[in-house]
């Protein structure tokens, strides 16, 4: 085998450092720079996407918490509504149990004035009926019918005796 061979290994050896010092200064001076450059750009690329998470991440818990802050706001706002419709209904209410109130009074005080003057009517009557009963008793007892000055002095005694 020819390449274990003295003769042929020991230039062979020496190009193949040869050729990879060649190697290794092209790709020092040329490749590595820009290999590291695509590297450098990647890791700045992938440091900016990770703070743009984090900004966007706390933007999502800044908004989440105004968010919940105006939900509890709108919460509140909706009980004290429900607390004032409960509240107006309540006057409400009174107001018409004091309206009702108020004209269950005024009919019974209207029912009260009418009997009154119902009493006061019927008791007129009753008393033009007792006249009128006297009147023909004491006809029938004087036999003879009366004079209108005899009626009217016989109805003012009547009257003088029901008071």
């Amino acid at each position: 085998m020819p390449q274990f061979d003295t003769h042929f290994l020991t230039p062979l050896l020496f190009w193949s450092a040869v050729s990879f010092a060649i190697l290794l200064f092209l790709l020092k001076r040329y490749a590595f720079p820009a290999i590291t450059e695509i590297l450098d750009a990647r890791e700045r690329v992938i440091t900016e996407n990770l703070a743009k998470a984090e900004r966007a991440r706390q933007e999502a818990e800044r908004l989440l918490a105004e968010y919940q802050a105006k939900l509890k706001a709108a919460q509140q706002e909706a009980t004290a509504m429900i607390d004032q419709a409960r509240k107006q209904a309540q006057q409400v209410a009174e107001d018409n149990q004091q309206r009702v109130k108020q004209d269950t009074d005024r009919m019974l005080a209207t029912a009260r004035e009418e009997m009154a003057r119902e009493r006061v009517r019927v008791s007129k009557e009753l008393k033009d009926q007792a006249v009128e009963l006297v009147i023909a008793a004491s006809e029938r007892i004087l036999k003879r019918s009366l004079t209108d000055a005899d009626q009217k002095r016989l109805v003012k005694e009547a009257i003088d005796q029901l008071n």
